[in-house]
């Protein structure tokens, strides 16, 4: 009956017998057959099916709140029957923002995963804002983010002191100057994160703090698009140094050097108050602290 709560709760959160079947890799039929059985087990109708859309019943909205429960229950009865047996098991649900996922991350997980190969994990990677939501919505079981986090009921803890670096393509009149001011930077053509993202808000901060003139700034979605944006010649950023360090050794970006200005954040873990609810979370957040 397990694998019957989270068919049907994957039915309903994708909206979609369709994409429910590829993610839990059936076919479309058979999904629609299982949630016909359940349907006549309860006797009751579940989902309005169209052409268009899945649309849940009122008696759908209630079992989906239920199936939840259940489901939420028993990955807790996993996880301190784990506990109790001293191994490390089960699902780690990880959110990160851009610069950890894509370029700390990999490599923390791939350690964590020869060590406790029993552990499985699924990686989120959006920006600081998201995944700060869903932290919140316990979507995730922990955070890893760069950047401010608002005030909330969550536990927030830096982990690591990460060094960011003004950057520009390698002809760009400023990486040709020994020192460069505040004042050489008006007018510049910036390349900037989305909103939500923690590099913005740095690089908005620092924008603002210096009451710098910007001639004119683009904005992407992703580190690695801002990165070949800046070697393309198209404006300066700030990014981590993380993100920039092969180009930076390659030759194929710059830094600008700045006069007495150095740049760094905190990369915080975000986690629900209280004790980690699984012994796999807290060996992964000891591991985290160690950086």
């Amino acid at each position: 009956m397990l694998e019957a709560f989270k068919l049907f709760v994957t039915v309903y959160e994708q909206k979609s017998f369709s994409r429910a079947a590829a993610l839990l890799h059936l076919s479309q039929p058979g999904v629609s057959v299982h949630v016909q059985h359940i349907e006549a087990e309860l006797g009751a109708k579940l989902f309005h099916r169209t052409p268009k859309q899945v649309k849940p019943t009122q008696a759908g909205e209630l079992f989906y709140r239920k199936a939840k429960q259940i489901l939420s229950l028993y990955q807790e009865a996993q996880q301190e029957i784990q506990q109790l047996q001293g191994t490390v098991s089960g699902l780690l649900k990880i959110g990160a923002s851009f610069t950890i996922g894509e370029y700390l991350l990999p490599k923390l997980l791939a350690e964590y995963a020869a060590r406790y190969p029993s552990v499985a994990a699924e990686v989120t990677i959006a920006n600081t804002e998201q995944i700060n939501q869903a932290v919140r919505a316990n979507e995730l079981d922990v955070g890893l983010v760069e950047g401010d986090v608002p005030p909330s009921d969550l536990h927030v803890e830096p982990f690591y002191k990460d060094e960011l670096v003004l950057v520009a393509a390698v002809d760009h009149p400023l990486t040709r100057l020994r020192s460069v001011s505040v004042d050489h930077l008006h007018d510049q053509v910036w390349i900037f994160r989305e909103s939500g993202s923690g590099t913005r808000a740095y690089s908005d901060r620092l924008i603002r703090q210096w009451e710098l003139r910007v001639a004119h700034s683009y904005v992407f979605s992703s580190s690695q698009g801002v990165k070949e944006a800046v070697a393309a010649g198209l404006g300066i950023a700030l990014l981590s140094r993380l993100i920039v360090d092969k180009e930076l050794a390659s030759g194929e970006l710059a830094v600008i050097p700045m006069a007495k200005q150095r740049f760094s954040r905190d990369f915080c873990v975000l986690k629900p108050a209280g004790e980690p609810a699984s012994r796999a979370l807290q060996v992964f957040l000891d591991r985290v602290k160690t950086l």
